[in-house]
């Protein structure tokens, strides 16, 4: 423990009456996206005034029904936390209101369940404690940070692009926001912003190997 303290020191934690504050608020936060996530995305032919328009200009629904925005949360409330532990608690109860929300609305008021798809969206909510936990020492310093960084950023990388050997095309304009933040949330010296960049390109192409479907 004192290696990984050497990485990113725990910050003074508040108090358990705070923290169990901040976790519910998490929780309805993942619970409310959930919800609105998939109201878009079962209601996008007749969604009202402002809010049509926008998914129409933005394909708002496609978007939230992606994994970037949900990684780029998940990133921010691991790094913003202050013990990795909190980030993994705070992680997890995110979303397991958005995937129980999400679902529950498919189930109950759209009428149908994607087994095949909730199931990716259950593993990731059960593996997201750990990962949020490791993600939590990327905002920290030294070669071990930088290789956590350089992870999670080829994780945004196939988020925002699709690419082979003769092409490479923008998936999104919103998703390359997502790809831009989490930049921004985990930046670095610029040497060390460059060295990431290229580790992150690395891993992204490996992952895309090894992942056969598009995150």
């Amino acid at each position: 423990m004192e290696q990984l303290n050497q990485i990113r020191a725990p910050q003074k934690s508040d108090s358990r009456k705070k923290q169990v504050l901040v976790t519910a608020v998490v929780l309805l936060l993942g619970i409310c996206m959930g919800w609105f996530s998939k109201y878009l995305d079962e209601r996008q032919a007749e969604l009202p005034g402002l809010l049509g328009q926008l998914d129409e200009l933005l394909d708002f629904h496609n978007f939230l029904g992606g994994f970037a925005p949900w990684i780029l949360i998940a990133v921010c409330l691991s790094v913003y936390s202050h013990t990795p532990f909190r980030a993994g608690i705070n992680v997890f109860f995110f979303f397991v209101g958005f995937v129980a929300s999400y679902y529950l609305y498919s189930a109950l008021v759209a009428g149908f369940f994607p087994r095949s798809y909730a199931l990716v969206w259950i593993t990731f909510t059960v593996a997201s404690p750990v990962l949020a936990f490791f993600c939590w020492y990327a905002k920290g310093k030294g070669p071990v940070a930088l290789l956590l960084s350089a992870a999670v950023s080829g994780v945004m990388l196939n988020t925002a692009f699709s690419y082979g050997m003769l092409y490479l095309d923008l998936r999104s304009w919103l998703n390359l926001v997502m790809l831009v933040i989490a930049l921004w949330v985990l930046r670095k010296s610029p040497k060390q912003m460059l060295a990431m960049l290229g580790i992150a390109a690395a891993f992204a192409v490996l992952m895309k190997l090894a992942i056969p479907f598009e995150i």
